[in-house]
């Protein structure tokens, strides 16, 4: 079993959306609950209050009905430019398993946004490596349904909300 502690990920991606709308579908739980997670899950709880010492609680809840329930807490909100996090699946008893501090940077280029996440493992347990070895494939799948739900919301001519 691999020891994760202290690893580290880089994922980037490129919106083709202002970044202001980028930022409000990371802070906003309406929005969130929309692309959080693999395609075909659904966010049935997402308390997700984007004010730096927030707690945050989402039930991502796979195809199969199965619950993943996580928390953390938000730790800095500079709009519309970083968000800092601490999160990590908890267990049947609500422990969590692990802990990432995911720092999510928002640049502005030409009408798009480029999104850096840099997250780091801050606290792991023995039954945390099966969750934080497919966390790049997982972020990937929930980045993906992020960039449909930007495009519905950044079409011509289309109001905000």
């Amino acid at each position: 079993m691999k020891d994760y502690t202290n690893c580290e990920f880089l994922i980037e991606r490129e919106f083709n959306a202002p970044r202001e709308l980028v930022f409000k579908a990371w802070t906003d739980p309406k929005h969130v609950a929309q692309w959080w997670g693999p395609k075909g899950f659904t966010n049935p709880v997402c308390q997700w209050d984007a004010k730096a010492g927030n707690s945050i609680y989402v039930v991502m809840r796979a195809p199969n009905g199965t619950d993943f329930p996580m928390g953390g807490a938000f730790i800095e909100v500079v709009p519309p430019e970083r968000i800092v996090i601490s999160c990590g699946a908890l267990d049947e008893k609500g422990v969590m398993l692990f802990e990432f501090v995911h720092t999510v940077t928002l640049a502005a280029c030409n009408g798009k946004t480029q999104l850096t996440i840099r997250s780091k493992v801050t606290k792991t347990t023995p039954d945390a490596s099966k969750y934080i070895g497919g966390y790049e494939q997982g972020m990937s799948l929930s980045l993906d349904r992020l960039a449909a739900l930007l495009a519905s919301k950044n079409e011509p001519g289309r109001k905000q909300k």
